[in-house]
C-alpha cells in the first residue's frame, strides 16, 4: 500500500508540473503583439504604452520600430514607425518615451471601433456626450469642411489623454491617440 501511495503522490506531483510548464510556455509564447489586427486606446496600441522607450516597445510589439523622422531637436521630438508591413502607424517620441501614435492604417481601429472612413455621427454615436468638434486649425482653405473630432476621457486618470480625428468631407481620414501636450501638436514634430 505504501508504494502505491508513494506512486499516487509522484504522479499528482508530475502531472501539475507538466500542467505548470505548459501554462508558463503558452503564456510567453502567446504574446500580444502590434498587428493590423491591434486597437488602439487613448495610452497605446496592442502591446505598446505611452510612457515607452523605443526599445521597451519594439520588445514589447514583437516587431522593430526604426527612426523615421524628427522635428528641430531630435531629444524633443521624433518618429519611428514598425519595420515591416505597418507603415502607416506612426509613434512620436518626446524625451525618450513614446507620447503619441499615429493612424493612418485603414485596418486599425480603436478600442470602440472607430476607424479611418467613418462619418461624423458614427464618431459622436461611439463616444457620446466625450466629443469636442472645432474647425481644424491651421486650414486655409474651407473645402471639405475640415473639423477635428477630439475624444475627451471622463475619467480623472485619463484626463491627460485625448483620441484626436481629423475629420474632411464628412469622413475621418486620419486619428491619433495621446498625451498632452504632444496630441494637440498640429504639425507633429514640426
Amino acid at each position: 500500500m505504501s508504494k502505491l501511495n508513494s506512486f499516487s503522490k509522484f504522479f499528482t506531483f508530475f502531472v501539475g508540473t507538466v500542467i505548470i510548464v505548459l501554462f508558463w510556455v503558452t503564456s510567453a509564447s502567446g504574446q500580444v503583439q502590434l498587428t493590423e489586427n491591434s486597437k488602439l486606446a487613448i495610452n497605446g496600441i496592442g502591446p505598446i504604452r505611452l510612457g515607452m522607450t523605443v526599445d521597451e516597445a519594439s520588445r514589447a510589439a514583437g516587431v522593430k520600430l526604426v527612426f523615421v523622422m524628427n522635428g528641430p531637436d531630435a531629444y524633443s521630438c521624433s518618429y519611428f514607425k514598425p519595420q515591416g508591413e505597418l507603415k502607416d502607424i506612426a509613434f512620436m517620441v518626446a524625451k525618450g518615451r513614446i507620447a503619441r501614435i499615429d493612424i493612418r492604417d485603414k485596418r486599425i481601429t480603436t478600442i470602440r471601433g472607430a476607424r479611418i472612413g467613418d462619418t461624423l455621427d458614427r464618431i459622436i454615436s461611439l463616444y457620446p456626450g466625450q466629443i469636442q468638434i472645432i474647425k481644424a486649425p491651421l486650414t486655409a482653405r474651407p473645402e471639405g469642411n475640415p473639423k477635428n473630432l477630439t475624444f475627451v476621457p471622463k475619467d480623472d486618470a485619463d484626463k491627460n489623454y485625448r483620441i484626436i480625428f481629423e475629420k474632411v468631407n464628412n469622413r475621418v481620414y486620419r486619428f491619433r491617440s495621446g498625451k498632452l501636450p504632444e496630441i494637440e501638436y498640429i504639425e507633429g514634430c514640426l
